[in-house]
């Protein structure tokens, strides 16, 4: 197995963990009864979470215990510092079929981008699948060659999947196209509605300047 992953148990509360440097999670799955309260170093967590991501296995010792299988499942970050503040580990029965998500990697150039100056547009970058944790494979490979016009497209159902893997996502479900450039037509159009809007504000601007005026000749006569 590629990946390994040392963990704590823990009995404090997140909060204190987090004061300490490391990061508080659980770890639950079918051989579990309940879920643990684990806890991990900051550090050794982001560098592995960046590298396996939530698509590989991960031999996972908890203290002293026997290694186990397992899974990051979710992630929670903090919206400010966008730090990882939590996270879930899902333990993996061997033998037994899982739901899990392995990611989509784009390889290659589309023609339709190098020789006709389009730009690629992605619509998604895992996929769902379901499959034994023998199967389960880090990432998925998309040919980009095939995209040589703008009419062309790689829907699921066109990626190579590997045996033992079941996509749960809709197989027409596009993955990757290319977006033909502006015309030349298109760019005078846009031009047009960002010169409307620069003259629209000049106009509310000078509203607002006539109105203040109004307000202070008012304030004058009154006095």
């Amino acid at each position: 197995m590629d990946f390994a992953l040392q963990v704590q148990s823990r009995t404090d509360e997140p909060q204190s963990v987090r004061a300490t440097g490391s990061i508080p999670g659980i770890i639950y799955g079918p051989e579990r009864e309940k879920p643990v309260s684990i806890q991990v170093d900051y550090n050794t967590f982001d560098k592995l979470y960046e590298a396996a991501g939530s698509s590989n296995l991960l031999d996972l010792t908890i203290d002293s215990d026997q290694p186990v299988v397992a899974l990051i499942k979710d992630i929670q970050h903090d919206p400010i510092k966008n730090q990882i503040t939590h996270f879930d580990l899902y333990q993996v029965k061997m033998g037994e079929m899982m739901n899990a998500e392995t990611e989509l990697n784009f390889v290659g150039v589309a023609p339709a981008v190098k020789s006709l100056g389009g730009t690629l547009s992605t619509s998604m970058e895992t996929l769902n699948i379901r499959c034994l944790p023998k199967d389960l494979v880090g990432s998925i490979d998309v040919d980009l060659s095939v995209l040589a016009t703008f009419d062309d497209g790689i829907a699921i159902k066109d990626l190579n999947i590997p045996e033992g893997i079941e996509v749960l996502d809709n197989p027409d479900a596009l993955v990757a196209t290319v977006l033909a450039p502006l015309t030349q037509e298109q760019l005078d159009k846009m031009d047009e509605s960002q010169i409307g809007s620069v003259e629209d504000v000049a106009v509310e601007e000078k509203g607002k300047e006539d109105g203040e005026e109004g307000d202070n000749a008012g304030e004058k006569k009154a006095e």
